[in-house]
């Protein structure tokens, strides 16, 4: 459900903004589209209603629960559906893969642990090219990147991708590089400020930092 709000979200941004560049009212819209200024304002994101306070409302007069309402209504897993036809994979430059960073969310980082091959989801920020998450101090993931010798920083890779169910189309940047813990007072107040915080909750305060060594990118975009 997440997932489906957000591309709804970002679909509503693109069109205010397309709307907006060709100086057009939501009614000239509406009228040059055939639909009403309603639905317009609609997927533009002026709800009257939040939609969680809608579904609450909705479950208790249907005297049923949100969760309920959602397992019926939760999607397939992303990219189950056919390709679009004529797809083009596309190669990104670094700065576009920076510029796709730079809102944060969630990525992986892929990295060698005491029992294997790891791959973990961390919230992220990017600040100052560099690659911020948090994660609890003496951990499991802590103690796995650390190498023990001074000066010496583990290699890692760290990944992100979004998937445009609509479209059928999507990205994904893969950063390679070595990982920092974040010690000095004043790399720390840098990380800080980046205001990144894990969704895991918890006292996770050890900051990390990915130095990129490389960035590569790839983009599906539908024929």
């Amino acid at each position: 459900m997440s997932q489906q709000l957000t591309t709804i979200e970002r679909l509503g941004r693109r069109i205010a903004r397309r709307r907006d560049e060709l100086g057009l009212t939501r009614e000239e819209l509406a009228d040059r589209s055939g639909l009403e200024p309603g639905y317009v304002a609609y997927l533009e994101g002026e709800y009257t209603v939040n939609v969680c306070e809608a579904l609450a409302r909705l479950s208790e007069a249907l005297g049923t629960t949100v969760e309920d309402l959602l397992q019926e209504a939760a999607e397939p897993p992303a990219g189950t559906g056919p390709a679009a036809p004529r797809p083009r994979l596309v190669s990104l430059d670094e700065r576009e893969c920076l510029r796709l960073l730079e809102p944060g969310g969630v990525g992986r980082i892929a990295f060698e642990s005491r029992y294997g091959p790891t791959v973990l989801p961390v919230n992220f920020r990017l600040h100052e090219g560099t690659i911020v998450f948090r994660t609890s101090t003496g951990g499991s993931t802590d103690e796995d990147l650390r190498t023990g010798m001074a000066d010496v920083e583990y290699k890692v890779a760290f990944e992100v991708d979004r998937i445009e169910e609509l479209t059928r189309g999507g990205w994904s940047v893969l950063v390679q590089g070595s990982l920092h813990h974040v010690t000095s007072d004043e790399e720390r107040a840098s990380a800080v400020a980046t205001g990144v915080e894990p969704w895991a909750g918890g006292l996770r305060e050890q900051y990390m930092k990915i130095i990129p060594s490389r960035v590569t990118g790839r983009r599906v975009t539908p024929g």
